[in-house]
């Protein structure tokens, strides 16, 4: 099914003017991501996702107002406050040399620098412009990992490894033992 693959991008925060146009949130920072898009998908909860093409977009006061077919005038586009924004994978460009897309790092295993496992990367959280993973020990503990380049030794993301260098302390404020089984 189409909709099995789908990545959250972001959400409808609201109608912007009478025309339909929505303004929207996206969770990549990037204008690359809307251009050459040619569809994306919105889904409101208890709901099945639901296919629109993209007739235009702009960049307004940080966030993006989207022009969508079938929306037409502001009623129709209040329907859609608060919906999820997906894109299909295939229609994601590719990311800049060196970087990654969040959707890359979900479920990948997180290793200490001395190989002992950690846990895995269930979300990924913006915190105010701060980015934290969490991080879900084999014991069910949840660890939240402040993202910083110092303390990520390496990504790899073809074999959904990532090897970090936690700050000092945090894992004990935890309560994370390091005794962690190898996976």
């Amino acid at each position: 099914m189409v909709f099995e693959n789908l990545i959250h991008c972001g959400r409808v925060l609201k109608p912007h003017g009478l025309k339909g146009e929505l303004c929207t949130l996206w969770f990549a920072d990037s204008p690359l991501l809307l251009t050459g898009l040619p569809r994306l998908y919105l889904k409101l909860s208890g709901f099945s996702p639901r296919a629109f093409n993209i007739v235009s977009w702009r960049k307004h006061q940080g966030k993006y107002l989207v022009f969508l077919d079938k929306i037409n005038g502001r009623d129709q586009a209040e329907k859609w406050h608060g919906a999820e924004i997906l894109v299909h994978p295939e229609h994601m460009p590719e990311p800049p040399d060196g970087e990654t897309y969040f959707f890359e790092l979900l479920d990948s295993s997180v290793y200490l620098s001395g190989d002992n496992y950690l846990g895995r990367l269930e979300e990924i959280i913006d915190n105010k412009g701060s980015e934290v993973w969490r991080i879900m020990t084999p014991d069910g503990q949840e660890v939240l990992f402040p993202v910083n380049e110092q303390f990520i030794l390496n990504i790899d993301t073809t074999n959904k490894k990532i090897v970090v260098d936690p700050p000092e302390g945090l894992l004990e404020i935890y309560g994370v033992r390091m005794r962690i089984k190898e996976q």
